[in-house]
Parts: structure tokens; sequence; C-alpha cells
């Protein structure tokens, strides 16, 4: 596996490092500039400029030996190039054509190659080319090939050697980059030192980090490989994991050691056990015992409760807010929509008021009854309050808050709870989630969490049916819905945009309500969507609910919270435009209620046969967590969680999904170290984690 480029900045090796580049021999003022441009400032950041990808060049062919359609390593020299204009394409191209004594080949550009304005382009330099070699006409050429200049006897002594191919620093050429790598080991190697215990490293058979950088930049033969990995790689790889996850845990023991509130079940939670109309399932009685097992100790509870949609999550929410009203404290629910917030408001009144307890909706907007409503929480007259990120305002300020309930926590981050948790001495946390996340992407998004998982479905939950369709099969989506709705249910029509776009070929919403009206012209149907105001959208949610509307037109805004259980029909247009995750939250608004349930994911003409493909997991399975590595693996951590995803961190070089097996290893060597280490070795740690993650994951003095 090639080492990936350094993406952001932080200490992890030898604080010797923390120098400025310009201390290493050939960087002057101007090379110190372009490498500034890359975000290098100091000898720690040069050596974690990885190369790309390295150059074989024991294998160069001559070019009369060339394998057509085949990648080729060549060693030539220019002859000739210029700016040239292809007839067929009306477009301007770049062309060169090299000789290396046997032949010559042309090299082609259809974009301008910044490059060619140096000294690549004068006749008679010396090349190092690498690509794939395909004819055209009477000429073999290669396509934008991966070109280097080889400029001094230096450099053509490297010939027969893996050589390191770097991301590009402009002004500087892949030989000065080199050669100033050789000059930053010489002088500062020493620097390098790994946080991983010795210890822990002999115990592994480990290289060093100094050795495996080492290797890095300068591969004397084809490396050893783990699990797809060069071995140096993966050993930086599990440096980097290794310290994230020491600051997890290091985390994770300043909460527990901070003084929290003891919250004790009373006559609510009584009265609520009581009057509960069905009995919890096995996981939910045993996810609550764990809840309320923290809640009565004297440390801050910290705790996720993970669960499938449609798993009963909320019941345990409420639960535990009844232990915190119990003990005299106030609760905060935090929702990342207002239409979640509202869901979530209807459902926690509809149970508290028996107990005469009467919650709030905190809004962003909410005109003259907001100065009153915040006098309420500030005053502690008011007891359960539910919002949106609204919550974190400086103007909401609470007088015993006891406990924060975060649902979809994803969305959030690490930020934004911290500064929920700031509101209160030491609240009591309990963050829910219904998007399952396969296990190596929750030791990052969670990894400061103890885990309660909700693993069975409460009985009457019906198992959705789910087929992929073309646009040339909507008329038997139709049919499904005239059927469904003949019956006397609903159907939710979900699509990725509100308003149709000239730049993207995708139905929207609000057009398509038209559409379907004309459709199902004795079908009552209903527009719902994020732009609405609160009060309209739970207008048009009353409406459905009370069955006063056959069919509900939206978009995503119903991902979740929504609950219709005599919704029994899910249509989901442009499907391919989702993540599998979220068509699996969407397709949970269905199945609710005793009658069997329907997905339909309506393929757009744009799909390829790979989306549909991807498509077909849902069809397979109803296993969110089936479903999620599956997302992960096909679209990578980044995009499954969302690009705001504040809570996820950049690594250097590591990879969620590839690299796994070495985070869950990293987590049992941070493990190891914090319990076996001596106070120096732990405070040196500690000072390393501070370096490099203490902003992102706001850690105080963890040690």
């Amino acid at each position: 596996m090639p080492c990936k480029g350094r993406e952001n900045a932080g200490s992890i090796t030898g604080f010797g490092l923390d120098v400025p580049v310009a201390s290493v021999k050939g960087i002057g003022p101007k090379i110190a500039r372009a490498l500034e441009k890359r975000d290098i400032r100091t000898v720690e950041d040069l050596f974690y400029f990885l190369p790309l990808r390295y150059e074989d060049k024991k294998f160069i062919r001559p070019i009369r030996d060339i394998v057509e359609g085949e990648e080729n390593v060549l060693l030539a020299r220019v002859v000739e190039a210029g700016p040239a204009y292809s007839r067929a394409t009306r477009k301007r191209l770049y062309l060169a054509r090299v000789d290396d004594g046997t032949g010559t080949i042309v090299l082609k550009w259809f974009r301008f190659h910044r490059g060619w304005g140096g000294g690549m382009a004068r006749k008679g330099t010396l090349l190092f080319l690498s690509g794939k070699v395909t004819r055209y006409g009477p000429d073999l050429q290669m396509v934008h090939p991966r070109v280097t200049v080889v400029r001094e006897e230096q450099e053509r002594e490297a010939l027969g050697a893996l050589v390191p191919v770097y991301p590009e620093v402009e002004g500087v050429s892949q030989g000065a980059l080199r050669r100033i790598m050789e000059e930053a080991f010489t002088a500062f190697q020493p620097g390098v030192a790994s946080m991983v215990p010795p210890g822990i490293e002999a115990s592994l058979g480990l290289l060093s980090l100094s050795q495996a950088l080492r290797a890095c930049h300068f591969p004397e033969t084809e490396p050893s490989r783990e699990g797809g990995r060069r071995a140096s790689s993966a050993r930086m790889i599990l440096e980097e994991f290794f310290l994230f996850q020491a600051a997890l845990l290091m985390r994770r023991r300043e909460i527990k050691r901070a003084k929290g509130v003891r919250l004790a079940p009373g006559r609510i939670h009584a009265h609520m056990t009581a009057s509960l109309p069905f009995a919890l399932t096995g996981a939910q009685a045993r996810a609550l015992r764990e809840i309320e097992g923290d809640m009565a100790r004297g440390e801050p509870m910290n705790r996720l409760l993970q669960g499938d949609v449609g798993s009963g999550k909320t019941i345990c929410a409420i639960f535990a807010a009844c232990a915190a009203l119990d003990s005299g404290y106030q609760v905060a629910f935090m929702a990342p929509t207002e239409i979640l917030a509202e869901q979530h408001y209807l459902n926690i009144h509809g149970m508290l008021e028996q107990v005469e307890v009467r919650p709030v909706l905190v809004r962003g907007n909410m005109g003259r009854e907001r100065a009153h409503v915040l006098e309420g929480i500030a005053s502690g007259g008011i007891k359960v309050i539910v919002g949106t990120h609204a919550l974190l305002g400086e103007g909401v300020r609470f007088l015993r808050l006891g406990l924060i309930v975060i649902d979809e926590q994803h969305r959030f981050g690490v930020t934004q709870r911290s500064l929920l948790k700031g509101k209160g001495a030491s609240p009591d946390i309990l963050v829910m989630s219904a998007t399952p996340i396969p296990r190596t992407l929750s030791m990052v998004v969670y990894g400061d969490l103890d885990v309660s998982l909700i693993d069975d479905l409460p009985g009457g939950r019906q198992h959705v049916a789910t087929e992929v369709k073309t646009v040339q099969e909507r008329q038997r989506v139709y049919d499904a819905v005239r059927e469904e709705v003949g019956k006397g249910r609903q159907a939710f029509i979900v699509y990725p945009l509100l308003e149709e776009s000239e730049g993207i070929d995708l139905l929207g919403a609000k057009e398509s309500l038209l559409r379907l009206r004309e459709v199902f012209p004795s079908f009552r149907i209903g527009l719902l969507h994020g732009r609405m105001k609160a009060e309209k959208k739970e207008e048009v949610m009353l409406l459905f609910k009370e069955r006063r509307l056959d069919v509900l037109v939206c978009t995503t805004v119903i991902e979740v919270g929504i609950d219709v259980p005599n919704a029994t029909l899910m249509v989901v247009e442009h499907a391919e435009r989702f993540g599998l995750s979220q068509l699996h939250q969407l397709r949970g608004r269905v199945g609710r209620g005793p009658e069997p349930s329907r997905c339909f994911l309506v393929s757009g003409a744009g799909g390829s046969a790979n989306a549909t493909k991807r498509l077909r997991v849902l069809e397979r399975t109803g296993d969110g967590f089936v479903i999620a590595e599956e997302d992960m693996r096909l679209r990578g951590p980044g995009d499954m969680l969302g690009v705001r995803q504040a809570g996820l961190p950049a690594f250097r070089i590591g990879d969620l999904f590839r690299d796994g097996d070495l985070m869950g290893q990293a987590r049992r060597m941070a493990e190891e170290a914090l319990t076996s280490g001596g106070r120096r070795e732990l405070a040196a740690l500690g000072e390393a984690v501070a370096r490099r993650w203490g902003g992102r994951l706001h850690l105080g003095d963890v040690l």
C-alpha cells in the first residue's frame, strides 16, 4: 500500500522535531515558502509528508520491447515538445516525443501540465516515465504519464531501486525533495520517538517508529505487506491510532473522576412503570438497568444507547428522565432537526402529562414567548426542555441540569456535546443513535462513551419487504400506492430535493406534488419539507397521523423520529442519490403497525449498474449493522456520516475502513499502556495526547 500524504498538523513523535523546516540543510527561503504552501512548517511536518507511491526502476523497458495495453516503465530523452491542437476534439493539448535509443513514443496531455513550464520540456532532458501504453495511428503513446526528471548523476545511480514519488510541491523537483529528505533524516532522525511503550512494542514485535518512517521514505526492497499495507505504513498507522485511543481513554478517565449527580427512581418513575401499556423487551430492560446503574453512581454518566430503527430507545430515555425528575433535576433533550425535536416533544409530553410534568419545546425563533420560557428554565420552574442546537445558545441557562439526552448523536459531534454539558455541573449524558455504525467507526465517533445496545425489536414490528425499481417500472410502484391507499393505509413518497434544478436531472418534491395529484386525483396528498415553519410542519404531520392525508410527499426531513403506524408503503425516488444507511432509516418509517409493509427504491434514469447493485443490499437484509458495513465500504466513513460531522477526526495515514484491525489493536495497546504505565511514561503520553488531540477532542489536563 503506498503511503499517503500528510493531512493535518499535530505532533505524535519526539518533541525535538518541532523546529522550523528551514533548519534542514538545502532548504532556503524560496523552498521553505513552497513547503509552507503544503502546510509543511516543521521538521516533523516534513517527515510526515509521505510518498504517494513508489516507482520500481528495476523494471525499465526499452521502447522497442513495450507491451501495448499494459503499464510500462521507461527511461528516455525529450526529442521535441510543445502545444498542439486536436481536430477531433477541437481542444488544445500538449505533446512530447521521447527517445531511448531503441525507439520513440509520444507523450500526450489533454490539459495543461505546469511541469512543462520548467526544464521538463527542454530537448535532451532525461525523463523517468510510467504509464499505460496504447497505440494511436502509427504511434505508440502514453496519455498523462507519471513523469520524473532525472537531473543529476546521483539520480542515475538510483535507477534500479524503489524510488518514492511525493505529492507535488510547486517549484521543487522530486529529486530535490528526495535530497531534502536525506538531509532531514541525517540530522533529525534521532528525534523520532514513539509513544507506544517499549515493552508493548517489543511484545508485539513491532518496528520502531523511527525505522518505519525511514522505510517509508527510503524503501530498499519490495516491502513486506500486512493486510495489503506496507509493514512500515502499518506501524505508523498503529502509532497514530494508539495515540487517538489513548486520548479517548484519558477523556473517559477524566469524566469518571469528576463529581457527578446521583439520580435515583422515585414516585414519577414508579407511576410511569405502572401505567406503561406494554412490556419492555429484554434488550430494553437490560439497557435501562445499565443506564440507571450509571445514574445512581456519583460519577457522571457518559453512555451511548444504540439500537436499530424502531427498537424503542426513546422509552428508555424517558424512564431515565423520570429518575432525574424524581431527584429534583432538570432534563434536556436535544435533537438534530426541528421536526425530530417536535416529535420528541409530542411523545414526551404525551407520556409525562399523566404525572403532571409539562415539557417545553425551545426553537430558534419563538417570538415573545421565548423570554418567558427562558426565565422558567433558569428559575427551575420548567423541568423538561426539548430542542435542537438552539439549546446551545448563550441565553439558555439551567438551574439544576441533571440529565442530557442527545438523539442522533453522530450529527452533532464532540464540540456541541461539550457545549451543552457545560450548562450544568457534570450532568449525566445519554446519547442515542438509530444509525448503525460499524464497530471500527464506532470506536472513533463514540470512543469515549460506554455503550448499551438494544439488539431486538418490540413485538409487532413488521419486516419491510424492499424492492429496487427503475423509472420504467414507476407505474407498477404507483399501482402499489393505489392498492395500499385502497385498503385504508398510507404512503410516503420521498424525493432528494425540494425543488428541481436546471443543473441537476432530479425530481423535486414541490413539482412532483402537482404531478402526483394528477396521477392520484382522488387521494389527499400533503407536502412536508425542512423549509416549512415549525407550526406548518406540525400541522401537516398531525393531518397525516390522523389519517386526513393518504400520501405524504416529502424530503428526507422524515428520516428519523416519525411514527405513523398506519403508513405501510415507502417510495424513495432517485434512491441512488442516498447512502444505504440513510435509506435504511427512511424505510424504518413504515412497518411500525400490525400490517405488512413495503419499500420501493426507484433508481433514476442516470443510475448506473453499480448503483443498482448497491441498492440491492437493502433487498437482501434488514440488519442495520450489515448495511452500515457495506455503506462504509462503498462510500467511506466521512460521506457515510456526512461531511459536516464535527466529531470525525482526520487521520494522517490511517483509513477507518481498511485499517479497522489496527484500530482495535491500538485500543488494546492504549488500555495496557494506561493500566501499566509509570508516572513518567503517563506524563509523556499525556503531553503527546494534548499536543496532538487536545484541541480537537477538548481534552484538558487528562492526567
